[in-house]
Formats: structure tokens, C-alpha cells, sequence
């Protein structure tokens, strides 16, 4: 029999469909996956009897001609996503042993199209870093390595996710992009990761970093399988104030490979400074292949780009600094008191305890930004400097239908090569942020391996709420590409 791990979403759900085997047998088969690959650090909770139970069923619903969009898939949920019954952590020890009595909608949306939890995905701690070096419970590694043998980072926030698709211990993942959190480990690991528009997905269910950025979003091996996912995971939520009141298309159905007479833009703010010239071969063989399908390549300006970067390192940490104010030891979480302490004690105990060094560093950031003396100078700067990314998008679009840029500015790293330096990690995000502080949709597509045989990607933005169009070019751009490189041990 076929590795049923190698396969993708639309494979094995066809395979599903056809009775080549079923979906007991396809989460067996991922499950032994998980055990053999448990060094990479993947997942947080492993929940294989969960898995085995939500198969059986998935079996049963399937033999009497009800199945779902998802229908027995085995895939990751990242740790940040509320599971009811299933520890959810965040990454973070302030959250080991919280147990949510409720699901959250895009998992809700998702097991109720039948699709299987294998378990609960690493991350950085609360979503905050894109290295996944943060977590509590230690970092994931890269399935890839360099020449050298190094581990290597996933990228992050959602690495966890990224890697045990790459190593095939799960069909796709459940993600969360804040700033590039789904988008860059999808570089980083030789996948494909899909931020749908800010308000397609509800966040309801979801640990907050920063709520007016976050956003749900699929990991995949291919662009169909992240039109799939997505299908399974989007909807209007009454629970979530942000989520849009639009309907779901088939985004499957705009796979039509055929994106003659569009016009992709190249937006030259993102040449920057020091760019490697692999990244910048990797984005001008990409425009090849998109004017050799039949796009008409068009040059625009995005001016505030350069103060995205500035903008959202202070909009994030502000608004994780009033989020993270909830986890006081009090009402759920880690709690530390000593007998005699006062209830300021227990506060400051408690959060310095349960709480890293980088989701430390970000409430400080963010507190200081929205402090009496500086919320004008700098929170609300941002805000407005924000609005003008936005326009400078709204402006773009005007004359194109996507826009055409790297993901990443390096290929994965090795892990610790940049811990000292906040700043230089906070760089990673440097393509990723714009279109998240615009709320637009993107999608990072592996096209290409840097001189130490890494996955490099580029990402492909698009209009609000028009991710039809971010899929069918992206899926021209995957084809074109033809990204068949896979991580040692993964071949074949």
C-alpha cells in the first residue's frame, strides 16, 4: 500500500472516497508517523485514542453516505486553538493543565466536517516570535537540514504546525498569522500557508495575542489542499464581533489554472537594503513564471512599507500587553503564592512564573507604548501610520489583482543563531507584516531551495476577502515552480 502519510488533503480524501482505505487506517499510519518523528518536538498533547475514537466514527458516518468536506483527514491543531476536554497551553506554563469546556469555532467548523485531531501542535509562546524557540515546552526543529547538519528553526509563531506537515505526521494544520505567523514557517519548512482576510475565520476559541491581527489559517502541502481546508475552516461566527458576514465560496473551484490577462504587481519597496541575492533571484524567477503563464507584470509603489515593521511592533505588543492581563493566577492558570503573601504579591508571582522572557519583553513594550505619557506619541502614530499601509494597498489594487513578493528574507537558521538579538528575529517578519497590518489575504508557496538546499517561498497578497485569486495564482505559481523537494527521510 501507498505511504498514506506521503499523501496530500485531496488525495487521501479521494482515496477516502474510492475505499482504497479508510480513515482508521490513514490515522494509524499518521500516528506511527508521530512516534517516529516525536524528536522534532511537533506537538505539545498527542491525543491518539481522541484520533482512533473520531475515526471510527468518521468511518461509520462514511459508510452511511453523510460525509463531510473533511471527512476522516487526519490533521494538527495548533496549541493556540481552545479544544474542549484537550489541554490547551498557548506554549506557556501560565496555561499547563487548562483543560477549555468549550471548542473553538474554526475547530468546531472543521471536526464538524469530519475532519480528525491527531493533537495539539508546539508554537511560540502565545504566538509571540517567529522561530519557535519560545515555547515552554521547548522548541520544535526543522524537519530540514543545511549542508552543515545544524537544526534548524521552523519559523514561528506556528513551527509546530509547519513541521509536522513537512515531516508528514499530519495531512495539514491548523495555523494562526498575527504579523506572518502562518506565512514564514511555511518558507521556512517547504510548505504551503494560507492568512485568509482578517475576519474570514472567527477568532472566537482562540488564545489572543493581538486581536485586531490575528487570523486562522491553513497549513498545507499544496495550494488544493489549502483551498480545502480553508472551505472547512471560514464562516460567519455571531460569537466574534470581527467576523465578516460573507459567504464561503468554493475555493477549490477557483483552482482553474488559467490566470491569462491578470496583473501582478512587484512592489519595489520590498528590495531591501542587503538583500541575499538568492531571495532576489528566487522573487525574479517568480515573476518569470507568472508572465510565462500569461500575467501582464506591473510595477507599484507601496511608500509606508518601511515603517510596517515599526508599526506593528508596537500595535501587537499593545494590544497583547491588555490581552495577557487576564492570566493573573486567579481564575484559571498557574498560580504561585507563599503563605502571608498579598494579593499584588500573587499577581506578580504568578505572571513572572508563568510567562517567557519574549511575552515578558512584549507586555513591557506594550504597556510602556500605551502608558499616559507616550499612548500619543507612539500607540497612536501607529494607528495612523497604519491606516496609511492600508491605503497604500487600497491604491495598488487599483491597478492590479495580486502583488508578488518574497515571504521570508533567508531561508531557515540554525536554532539559537539569533537569540541575543530581538531585533534582528523581529526582521524575520519583515515581508509578512504589511499585508497583516492591512488585514489582506497571502499565501506563501515553496518555489524554489537556497545554496544549503533550503525551502525558500514567495507570497502572493491579495484584495480583502478575495482569496479565489491568491489561490488560482498561487496554484499557477506551485505548478510552475515544481517544488518536489522534500526533507531527508521524507522523500519519494
Amino acid at each position: 500500500m501507498t505511504d498514506l502519510t506521503k499523501l496530500t488533503l485531496a488525495e487521501a480524501r479521494d482515496g477516502l472516497a474510492k475505499g482504497d482505505y479508510t480513515s482508521v487506517e490513514l490515522t494509524e499510519a499518521h500516528l506511527k508517523s508521530m512516534d517516529a518523528h516525536r524528536n522534532l518536538n511537533a506537538y505539545i498533547t498527542e491525543t491518539p485514542e481522541k484520533a482512533m475514537e473520531m475515526a471510527k466514527a468518521s468511518d461509520a458516518k462514511r459508510a452511511k453516505g453523510s460525509a463531510g468536506k473533511m471527512e476522516g483527514l487526519p490533521i494538527a491543531v495548533k496549541d493556540l486553538f481552545c479544544t474542549e476536554g484537550v489541554q490547551t497551553t498557548a506554549a506557556s506554563h501560565i496555561l499547563e493543565g487548562f483543560k477549555p469546556e468549550y471548542e473553538s469555532t474554526v475547530t468546531s467548523n472543521l471536526f464538524g466536517n469530519g475532519a480528525v485531531m491527531l493533537g495539539k501542535a508546539n508554537l511560540d509562546e502565545f504566538a509571540m516570535g517567529s522561530s519557535n524557540t519560545s515555547s515552554y515546552y521547548g522548541n520544535v526543529i526543522n524537519p530540514w537540514k543545511d549542508k552543515s547538519g545544524k537544526d534548524l528553526v521552523p519559523g514561528g509563531s506556528s513551527g509546530g504546525s509547519a513541521a509536522a506537515v513537512a515531516a508528514n505526521m499530519a495531512l495539514a494544520a491548523t495555523g494562526t498569522d498575527t504579523g506572518g505567523s502562518i506565512r514564514q514557517p511555511a518558507s521556512y519548512c517547504g510548505i504551503v500557508g494560507l492568512k485568509p482576510t482578517y475576519g474570514r475565520c472567527s477568532r472566537w476559541g482562540i488564545v489572543a495575542f493581538a486581536s485586531s491581527l490575528d487570523q486562522a489559517g491553513p497549513m498545507t502541502k499544496t495550494v488544493r489542499d489549502a483551498a480545502i481546508m480553508l472551505g472547512s475552516m471560514a464562516g460567519h461566527d455571531a460569537k466574534d464581533s470581527t467576523s465578516a458576514p460573507i459567504a464561503v465560496p468554493d475555493f477549490e473551484a477557483a483552482l482553474t489554472g488559467d490566470i491569462r490577462g491578470m496583473k501582478i504587481g512587484i512592489p519595489k519597496e520590498y528590495r531591501v537594503d542587503g538583500m541575499p541575492e538568492e531571495i532576489s533571484k528566487l522573487w525574479d524567477n517568480g515573476v518569470a513564471m507568472l508572465r510565462d503563464a500569461g500575467a501582464e507584470v506591473v510595477d507599484v509603489t507601496l511608500p509606508h512599507t518601511k515603517y510596517a515593521l515599526g508599526t506593528y511592533y508596537i500595535v501587537a505588543p499593545a494590544e497583547a500587553s491588555s490581552n495577557l492581563a487576564r492570566y493573573d493566577g486567579l481564575r484559571y492558570g498557574q498560580r504561585v503564592m507563599d503563605d502571608g503573601d498579598s494579593l499584588d504579591d500573587m499577581y506578580m508571582k504568578s505572571r513572572a512564573a508563568g510567562f517567557g522572557k519574549e511575552v515578558q519583553r512584549r507586555i513591557m513594550i506594550g504597556t510602556y507604548v500605551l502608558s499616559a505619557g507616550y499612548y500619543d506619541a507612539y500607540y497612536n502614530k501607529a494607528l495612523k501610520v497604519r491606516r496609511r499601509i492600508y491605503q497604500d494597498f487600497e491604491g495598488a489594487f487599483g491597478q492590479v489583482d495580486a502583488i508578488l513578493t518574497p515571504t521570508a528574507p533567508s531561508a531557515a537558521f540554525a536554532i539559537g543563531e539569533n537569540e541575543g538579538d530581538p531585533v534582528k528575529m523581529y526582521l524575520n517578519d519583515v515581508f509578512t507584516v504589511p499585508a497583516s497590518l492591512a488585514g489582506l489575504p497571502g499565501i506563501s508557496v515553496p518555489t524554489g531551495l537556497s545554496a544549503e538546499g533550503l525551502p525558500l517561498g514567495l507570497q502572493l497578497i491579495g484584495k480583502p476577502f478575495d482569496e479565489e485569486t491568491v489561490l488560482r495564482v498561487g496554484g499557477v505559481l506551485e505548478s510552475a515552480a515544481n517544488f518536489t523537494a522534500k526533507p531527508a527521510g521524507q522523500e519519494g
